[in-house]
C-alpha cells in the first residue's frame, strides 16, 4: 500500500517533552512517535514534531527545550504545559493534530478541537485506571482516541475510539537468530508493575543465567530493587542496568527466552514484538495486552504464575523461532502501523467534515 492513494496531509506530532525523540535509552513513547514521524515523513506528508531539541528527525522540529528536561520531570509537570501550549499555538497551520503526550495537553487539544473543529487525535499510552478514566471522560467529546492493545480498548468502557493501532517496530533493524543462547532475558522498568522480582525468583528457582536490563534512576525504582529484586536473585543473575539500543538488541538475539512477567493492565508492551523479531520467544504472565500480542505455543507462553512461567522455560525449545520473526514482520511492522495512522487520519478528517456539515445547516 504504502499511502499511495492517501492525500498528503499537514501533521502535527506532539511528543511528551521529557525524552529526545528517538530516545537514547528509556523511552517506549518516544520510540513510537520517532517511527511515526519518520515514516509518514518518508510518504510525503508534511510532518511537524514537537518535541525537544535534542531530538533528531528528517520533519520539521519545533522545541521549546532545547534538551529534553528529564531531570525535571517529577518536580515540574508545568512544564509539559508549556511545550503542550506551544504546539497548539500552531494548531490552525495544521490538517490534522496527533497527540501522544499527557492530561493538561488533552485538554488543549479538545479545547483546540471545539473552537476550530480541528481533528485531534489522542492516542492512549496508558492503562485505564481510575485517574485517567475520569479525566478522559471529561474531554472525550473533543478528542479521537486510539487505543494501542484491543485490552487497553475495552478497559476504557464508554469511550468511542477512532481505531485499535497496535504499536510497531521496523522489523529490518532487529537481528534475527534461529538459535537461543544459555541465559534467560528481562527488560523493563525497576518497579513493580514489571515484575522483574519474579524474573529473578524464577531463574533462581531453575537455577539459571539471567540477565536484567532496565531503568532504575528514581527512588522509588531503587527502592523496589534493593528490596524485592536483589534479594530475588541467584548467582547467575546480573542486572546490566540500561543499556544502548545495539547491546539491546544483542541480548534479545542471543537469549534462550526473555519474561515477561507483567504485574499491571500492560497497555502494549514493546519488549514483546521486540524480542519476538530477533526470534527470541517470550513467555509471558496473562495480563493486558500479553495475550493478544503472544501466540500460545507459537511465539512463546502465556502463563497464570510463577511456577507455570518455571515449567514454560522447560518447553522454550519447542518454539520455533523463525515463526516468531515472521508474525512480527506479518503484523507489528512500520509499513503495517502507518498505514493504518494514515487511514485513521483520513476518518478523522471525515467525522470534522460531517461535523463542520452539521454545525452549518443547524446555522442556516
Amino acid at each position: 500500500m504504502e499511502g499511495k492513494n492517501i492525500q498528503k496531509l499537514k501533521i502535527a506530532i506532539i511528543a511528551p517533552p521529557w525524552f529526545p525523540v528517538p530516545p537514547p535509552g528509556y523511552g517506549g513513547i518516544e520510540m513510537i512517535v520517532s517511527l511515526l514521524t519518520e515514516g509518514l515523513w518518508q510518504r510525503g506528508h508534511d510532518v511537524t514534531l514537537f518535541a525537544s531539541g535534542n531530538s533528531i528527525t528528517q520533519a520539521r522540529l519545533i522545541s521549546t527545550f532545547a534538551e529534553a528536561p528529564h531531570k525535571r520531570m517529577k518536580e515540574n509537570i508545568h512544564l509539559e504545559n508549556i511545550h503542550s501550549l506551544a504546539a497548539y499555538e500552531h494548531a490552525a497551520e495544521f490538517d490534522i493534530i496527533h497527540d501522544h503526550n499527557g492530561f493538561n495537553s488533552r485538554l488543549l487539544g479538545a479545547l483546540v478541537r471545539k473552537l476550530i473543529n480541528k481533528p485531534v487525535i489522542a492516542t492512549l499510552h496508558g492503562p485505564a485506571d481510575k485517574h485517567s478514566v475520569d479525566f478522559l471522560s471529561s474531554v472525550a467529546s473533543g478528542l479521537m482516541f486510539v487505543a494501542i492493545s484491543e485490552s487497553q480498548r475495552v478497559s476504557y468502557e464508554g469511550f468511542d475510539f477512532l481505531a485499535t493501532i497496535p504499536n510497531a517496530i521496523r522489523t529490518s533493524d532487529y537481528p534475527f537468530s534461529n538459535t537461543g543462547g544459555d541465559y534467560l532475558l528481562f527488560v523493563g522498568r525497576m518497579n513493580k508493575e514489571k515484575g522483574a522480582h519474579i524474573a529473578a525468583s524464577t531463574a533462581k528457582r531453575l537455577g539459571r543465567k539471567l540477565i536484567m536490563v532496565g531503568k532504575c534512576s528514581e527512588d522509588h525504582e531503587k527502592k523496589y530493587f534493593n528490596e524485592q529484586v536483589r534479594p530475588s536473585m541467584g548467582k547467575g543473575a546480573e542486572y546490566y542496568g540500561e543499556v544502548d539500543q545495539l547491546t539491546k538488541l544483542e541480548l534479545y538475539k542471543n537469549a534462550e527466552c526473555v519474561l515477561f512477567p507483567i504485574q499491571w493492565p500492560e497497555p502494549f508492551g514493546l519488549v514483546m514484538i521486540e524480542s519476538m523479531a530477533c526470534g527470541t520467544p517470550v513467555i509471558a504472565l496473562r495480563n493486558g495486552s500479553a495475550p493478544e500480542v503472544i501466540r500460545h505455543g507459537v511465539t512463546g507462553y502465556i502463563v497464570d504464575s510463577e511456577d507455570e512461567m518455571i515449567e514454560a522455560v522447560g518447553k522454550i525449545d519447542r518454539i520455533n523461532r523463525a515463526a516468531c520473526r515472521k508474525i512480527v514482520a506479518q503484523e507489528y511492522d512500520e509499513e503495517i502501523f502507518i498505514n493504518r495512522y494514515e487511514q485513521a487520519y483520513m476518518d478523522a478528517l471525515a467525522i470534522s467534515e460531517v461535523s463542520a456539515h452539521e454545525l452549518r445547516v443547524g446555522e442556516s
